[in-house]
C-alpha cells in the first residue's frame, strides 16, 4: 500500500512538455516519489518541466540528469534541486532507485504577498543563476521524505519545515544579493515552441527548416539552441520521440501491424523503423511486443 503522501511516478505531459499531473493537493501541494529505473529507452524520464521545484536523491545506483546546458552525473547518496520551470531529463546509468519530492513554491511562501514570498521564495525561483544545484542539507530532505512516506499525524509540518530550511539555504547561496532576478529565457522559450511543434507533428515529414521556422530562427541557430539546451540535435530528438511513441502504440494496439505503426509515427519504411527501434530498445519491434505482453491493452 502506498502512503497518502507518496504518489506513483508517471508523467502526463502536454504538447509543450509541461507536466500536467498534480503534485499533492491544492491544500498541500507536495508529493514524494520512490521509483526504480533502468537504462532501457522506455525507462528514461523524458524532457519536461513544471511550476514546482523538484528535489532528487539517489538511494541506490547512478543517474545522468540533464538540465539546459548541463549534464550532472549523480551516484548513491547524492541529490540535486531543480528550479521551477526548468526543463529536465534523466536516465539511469544503468540502474537507480530514486527518491524525489516535488513541491509548489506556495507550500513554503503561502500567498504571494507574504514576507516569505517577496523576500525569499520569489527572488529564489526568479534568480537567473539558479537553474539547479547539488542538494544541500541532505538530512532535511530525508526528514521530509520519511515524513511523506510515513503519513503520520502532522507530517505536513515536518515536510514544510524541512523544505523551508533547504529553500532558505538556496536563497542564501543564490538570491540574497538579488543578482540576476529575472531569468534569461530566450533559449527555453524557443525550445518549448520547437518541442511543442515536434510533439504535435512528429508523424509528418519534418525537417530542420520546419522545426527552426516554428521558433522564428534559422537552421544554424536551431542546431545551436538544441545543442545548448538539451545536448542533442533536433533530428535526433525527433527520431527518439517517434520511437518512444511507436513503442507505446505497439503495446496499446496489438492488432495493428508493425508496418502500420511505423508509417503512423513518421518513419520512411518498416525496415528503417526497425533499425531505429533496435538502436534505442536493443530489440526489434516484434520482440518488444513479445517481451511485454502484460503491458498490452
Amino acid at each position: 500500500m502506498i502512503p497518502l503522501g507518496l504518489q506513483t511516478c508517471s508523467l502526463n505531459l502536454n504538447r509543450g512538455s509541461k507536466e500536467l499531473q498534480p503534485h499533492g493537493t491544492v491544500e498541500f501541494p507536495c508529493a514524494g516519489f520512490s521509483s526504480q529505473y533502468t537504462d532501457r529507452a522506455d525507462d528514461a524520464i523524458p524532457w519536461h518541466w513544471h511550476e514546482e521545484l523538484e528535489i532528487l536523491y539517489l538511494k541506490e545506483g547512478s543517474l545522468k540528469l540533464q538540465i539546459p546546458e548541463k549534464t550532472i552525473p549523480l551516484t548513491q547518496g547524492e541529490g540535486f534541486v531543480i528550479n521551477s520551470n526548468i526543463l529536465h531529463y534523466a536516465a539511469a546509468d544503468p540502474y537507480c532507485k530514486l527518491h524525489s519530492i516535488v513541491f509548489h513554491p506556495s507550500l513554503i511562501m503561502g500567498n504571494a504577498d507574504s514576507v516569505f514570498a517577496e523576500k525569499y521564495i520569489l527572488p529564489l525561483i526568479g534568480c537567473g543563476r539558479f537553474d539547479g544545484c547539488r542538494l544541500p542539507l541532505k538530512d532535511e530532505f530525508t526528514a521530509a521524505f520519511d515524513a511523506l512516506a510515513s503519513d503520520a499525524f502532522g507530517y505536513e509540518f515536518t515536510v514544510r519545515e524541512a523544505l523551508s530550511r533547504i529553500c532558505l539555504t538556496l536563497y542564501q547561496s543564490y538570491a540574497a544579493d538579488r543578482d540576476g532576478y529575472v531569468r534569461p529565457d530566450q533559449d527555453s522559450a524557443r525550445i518549448h515552441k520547437m518541442l511543442d511543434f515536434i510533439h504535435e507533428h512528429f508523424m509528418e515529414n519534418l525537417d530542420l527548416t520546419l522545426i527552426a521556422k516554428e521558433a522564428h530562427i534559422g537552421e544554424r541557430e536551431c542546431l545551436r539552441c538544441f545543442s545548448r539546451v538539451i545536448q542533442v540535435s533536433p533530428m535526433q530528438y525527433l527520431i527518439k520521440y517517434r520511437v518512444t511513441q511507436a513503442a507505446s502504440l505497439l503495446l496499446k494496439n496489438p492488432d495493428k501491424s508493425i508496418a502500420e505503426i511505423s508509417i503512423q509515427c513518421g518513419f520512411e519504411s518498416p525496415s528503417n523503423f526497425s533499425q531505429m527501434f533496435k538502436r534505442y530498445y536493443r530489440c526489434t519491434p516484434r520482440e518488444y511486443r513479445k517481451l511485454n505482453p502484460e503491458k498490452q491493452k
